[in-house]
């Protein structure tokens, strides 16, 4: 009980939490170990869940255009602190990985008003996520930033999926009432049709040729001048950035069926403080022409026991080929950066996991096998590797920057914690068990969280 109750208290004041241990992290990788991961998603799986504590959940739609170079998301965020502030924000990037770090670079946020849940779909003032009855496509239009405006349609190529009956991770020593939650569904490979309209300033034309492709991004650090300006002035930053009134120009993205995007669509829920879930995540999703590799997963504090929760996808044009639970994350050549995470310079991700139509006794036998690794069987199990250099840094995002100040009061006193997100966008390989390697784009995502505990390669390639 004392446990459970320094748990509840640390999830409303931000306080460490103790040394729990793994009693008190119930994985979902734990829960179907021996069994088939793989179940396809519902229409109920795509349901928001916005519950009355504290909470951030997110719908982000990727999307990436292999011929073009041109990716990017656009996302809701739904929050909810402490059950007495709900807030919703939608965010926006397109980058052109092909270009290089002096193309297209543009991210916008902006908060909602007027937002409402009705089961999948989202509503706000300017803005509609809808989930069509087939539950087969999303429409996704957004006029609420002139700078970013989108009107997007994603339909699926292969079905959902998600790990288990529940895929969800629990915190606590009961998982029938856990003070905290984590959970993931996706829709791993889709089609997008439609445009984006945006606006960049006029002056980072690189040329007329390229018009509808090129741009730059706004840094990081001319964001958080503006906001300290403004708050200087006792303005708020939305008004400081209408003041400037910058020379910007349309620029047109559009996506057609006989020349479409492809997608990677996740729904992500995180139902505690994100210090206390994780002092690290990485993910990572690639498309090829015929294969995509969808990568997400997360490592607990020391609180509880430093626990890895991994979850990888691999598909076809249009099957889910596999989903695993047991993959390799690897941080190659990584070294300090200047604000003091060990920042990798290379990934290599080793996806091992079994095809999606193998039955539970087979994978069962493997698991249980004292000799499982040492043969590889073919009718049962599924490898692959995606790797690649870390060439293009997009962005290097300081999220106590990012955050808003209500937020911010709350966990900006907390001990050891310091989160970075790290964006990459750069060409990859995808090499299936003794196949050749294929050529694609990959988007990546480096997050370090807490440095309560160091931090290093090895924390990335446990067992």
């Amino acid at each position: 009980m004392l446990k459970w109750i320094q748990g509840g208290i640390s999830a409303v004041t931000g306080i460490a939490e103790p040394e729990y241990g793994s009693d008190y992290i119930h994985s979902v990788a734990d829960r179907v170990k021996g069994k088939q991961p793989y179940k396809e998603t519902s229409r109920e799986d795509l349901y928001w869940l916005n519950p009355d504590y504290t909470n951030v959940e997110t719908a982000t739609f990727y999307f990436t255009n292999i011929k073009t170079g041109v990716l990017g998301f656009a996302q809701i965020i739904h929050s909810n602190i402490i059950g007495l502030h709900t807030q919703a924000q939608f965010t926006f990037r397109v980058y052109n990985a092909k270009e290089g770090k002096e193309a297209l670079n543009l991210w916008t946020s902006t908060k909602l008003e007027n937002f409402r849940i009705d089961g999948p779909n989202f509503y706000a003032d300017n803005l509609s996520v809808e989930l069509d009855q087939d539950s087969k496509t999303y429409h996704f239009k957004s006029d609420v930033n002139e700078k970013s405006k989108v009107d997007l349609t994603f339909t699926k190529l292969t079905p959902g999926c998600k790990v288990g009956d529940d895929p969800s991770t629990y915190y606590g020593d009961n998982i029938e009432e856990p003070w905290g939650r984590m959970r993931h569904v996706f829709w791993p490979r889709n089609k997008v049709t439609g445009k984006i309209d945006i606006k960049v300033p006029v002056k980072q034309q690189a040329s007329e040729e390229h018009k509808d492709i090129k741009g730059e991004q706004t840094s990081q650090d001319t964001r958080q001048k503006d906001r300290e300006s403004a708050e200087e002035k006792g303005t708020s930053e939305e008004n400081e950035e209408e003041e400037e009134e910058e020379e910007l120009e349309d620029l047109h993205i559009k996506f057609t069926d006989e020349s479409p995007a492809l997608s990677m669509f996740v729904m992500a829920f995180q139902g505690m403080k994100p210090h206390h879930a994780a002092k690290a995540w990485n993910f990572l999703y690639f498309h090829s022409e015929d294969h995509t590799a969808v990568l997400m997963e997360f490592i607990t504090p020391k609180s509880y026991a430093n626990t890895k929760v991994s979850v990888g996808i691999i598909t076809s044009k249009n099957e889910v080929l596999s989903v695993s639970v047991n993959n390799d994350f690897r941080h190659l050549n990584s070294s300090v950066d200047s604000v003091g995470w060990n920042v990798p310079k290379n990934l290599s991700v080793k996806f091992n996991g079994f095809k999606s139509t193998a039955p539970d006794e087979k994978i069962a036998a493997i698991t249980n096998s004292p000799t499982k690794q040492e043969k590889y069987d073919n009718d049962t199990q599924l490898h692959a590797t995606v790797e690649g250099k870390l060439d293009q840094l997009v962005e290097r995002i300081d999220v106590m920057n990012e955050i808003p100040n209500f937020v911010k009061s709350i966990v900006s006193g907390v001990a050891g914690t310091k989160p970075y997100i790290y964006q990459y966008a750069d060409e990859f390989t995808l090499q299936f068990q003794d196949a050749s390697k294929e050529k694609g784009l990959a988007w990546v995502e480096v997050t370090f969280i807490s440095e309560g505990e160091t931090v290093t390669d090895e924390s990335y390639n446990e067992a």
